[in-house]
């Protein structure tokens, strides 16, 4: 693996967002971010690497004298762990400090409310954002905090803007600056993948589903710019919020209000159907839904591409149990339940075939350079394999998946 490289943009902690939905900043906002983002850095390097030690050390061998074997699932891992003090340790931590993002970016959102939403009703085109009132929300949607977020996606009817300004603020100070400038580090790098490694695809029709704020949607528009490119959301903050992020950042793209499980678009409508960081939060049966949905919407010759957490399948156990961790402690009830599930068979209970499937890990373009991204698309297709993949640390990598529909 290449080294970093030493001008990358992500490796500072960056909390102030460089496009013009960014409310306004005072001193001690900025201080509070920076201790939050910090001490999150501290936790999932230092503290994650004092947790592998005591399973090393301590975990591990009391294991193997009891069963007479090493621990062969995350799930085994995770049950000899909950005892030892470093787990504990970590656990308590990491779960303060994800409220304490919360914390550090919903009183700005709140006191800068008049100047959001002033900014969003000069930018929002009416005709780029489809709402649907009668849209059922999933109870996970409606009825959870996840992540830890305070009303979820949601958010507030009375100023349904917060909950999009509050994810994309406090996605900034979450990812420690790992997601680039704009939290878009995992659609660029993707992108740049697909451009590189299959140079004569050129989708004309994107479509990106659960895209939140859209952060990762907009790098498919700039490396496709005659892309006519859509995103798809259940919930109507993230669009509202979305919609204005996007023109305000000169991106043409149109954002509808659908479920991901019936897509409200005609069969072969696009190229290319996207998703990130997207599957662990669907039920097994919504998920299932959206594979073969995600099939009927592609065009022939058209890719379904998936950014994800990489699978148990994978990966060793310890780090299985560590990526498997939110399942329990930050309110992602689908979280470890898709992870167990193996990505080429999702794709083939979507109706692709096995011998279309697609799976690459790519380094963040924004840690390790644009040539680093050109050399992964270069390799043939990789197993996982390496303890950097979909942890939100230093020298983070992105896996992807995902099957290719005859032509």
């Amino acid at each position: 693996m290449r080294e970093p490289d030493a001008s990358r943009e992500g490796i500072s902690v960056i909390l102030q967002l460089q496009h013009a939905m960014q409310p306004r900043h005072s001193a001690q906002d900025i201080a509070r971010g920076r201790f939050v983002s910090g001490l999150r850095s501290f936790i999932l390097n230092d503290l994650a690497q004092d947790m592998r030690y005591a399973y090393d050390t301590r975990v591990a061998p009391a294991f193997q004298k009891a069963h007479g074997r090493a621990a062969e699932t995350s799930a085994e891992v995770h049950k000899a762990m909950r005892a030892d003090p470093a787990f504990k340790v970590y656990s308590a931590c990491r779960v303060r400090a994800q409220s304490m993002v919360w914390d550090s970016v919903a009183p700005v959102v709140a006191r800068e409310r008049d100047s959001i939403e002033t900014a969003a009703a000069s930018a929002i085109d009416p005709s780029a954002v489809a709402l649907d009132p009668a849209l059922q929300l999933p109870r996970n949607v409606k009825a959870l905090n996840v992540h830890l977020m305070p009303g979820g996606y949601a958010g507030d009817v009375d100023y349904p803007l917060a909950a999009g300004a509050v994810y994309d603020q406090g996605l900034a100070i979450f990812s420690m600056g790992l997601m680039g400038q704009n939290l878009d580090d995992i659609g660029r790098s993707m992108a740049a993948y697909i451009r590189n490694a299959f140079p004569d695809f050129a989708p004309e029709a994107i479509l990106d589903v659960g895209c939140t704020v859209g952060h990762n949607t907009l790098p498919w528009k700039h490396a496709y710019p005659a892309a006519d490119v859509h995103a798809v959301d259940v919930a109507a903050p993230g669009l509202l919020y979305a919609a204005a992020r996007a023109n305000m950042q000169g991106a043409d793209v149109r954002f509808h209000q659908m479920n991901a499980e019936s897509l409200g678009f005609p069969d072969a409508s696009f190229d290319l159907v996207f998703t990130s960081m997207f599957l662990h939060e669907l039920s097994a049966k919504t998920r299932a839904a959206f594979f073969k949905e995600a099939y009927r919407l592609l065009r022939p010759g058209g890719l379904l591409l998936n950014m994800e957490l990489p699978p148990n399948n994978q990966m060793g156990a310890f780090e299985g149990f560590y990526l498997d961790w939110d399942c329990y402690y930050n309110v992602e009830p689908f979280y470890k339940g898709y992870r167990d599930e193996d990505p080429r068979a999702l794709c083939r209970a979507g109706g692709f075939a096995d011998t279309d499937y697609l799976q690459f890990v790519v380094p963040s373009i924004g840690i390790y350079g644009d040539q680093a991204v050109a050399e992964a698309a270069a390799t043939d297709p990789l197993d996982v394999n390496q303890e950097t993949t979909g942890r939100l640390a230093d020298g983070v990598q992105w896996f992807g998946f995902g099957a290719w529909k005859p032509a």
